[in-house]
């Protein structure tokens, strides 16, 4: 699978809730930033996913304006708009921001070893 692969399987599975579905993807050494946190390592993210999808179980989460910034053997990465929609207390609620995603062939494999999500500047 290439880089770009991993991220659209990524951004799909991501919707299904369900973090195992994401290890296959990711780096056991991932670092994760989001506006609420640092998170380094499997657990952390974990719980940082779970935290967010118990808070929004109906969240849908999709990438626009794909900018791929490098690609090589070893190493490829990625900005983009990410967006976000959910109904909470029967209100429609979205947002979204900025967003970049390194991953890095991993045995033969591209895995995601960090994400960076952010809000737009003022």
């Amino acid at each position: 699978m290439r880089a770009e692969d991993v991220l659209s399987r990524y951004e799909a599975l991501i919707n299904r809730h369900d973090f195992d579905l994401l290890l296959p993807l990711l780096s056991k050494e991932a670092i994760f930033w989001f506006n609420d946190g640092s998170h380094s390592g499997l657990d952390e993210i974990r719980k940082a996913f779970e935290e967010t999808w118990k808070k929004f179980p109906l969240e849908r989460y999709w990438l626009e304006d794909r900018r791929w910034l490098a690609m090589g053997e070893a190493a490829a990465g990625c900005v983009y708009r990410f967006c976000w929609q959910t109904t909470r207390d029967g209100r429609m609620l979205s947002g979204g921001g900025r967003g970049t995603t390194l991953l890095r062939a991993e045995a033969g494999t591209w895995r995601i070893v960090h994400e960076h999500l952010s809000q737009f500047p003022k």
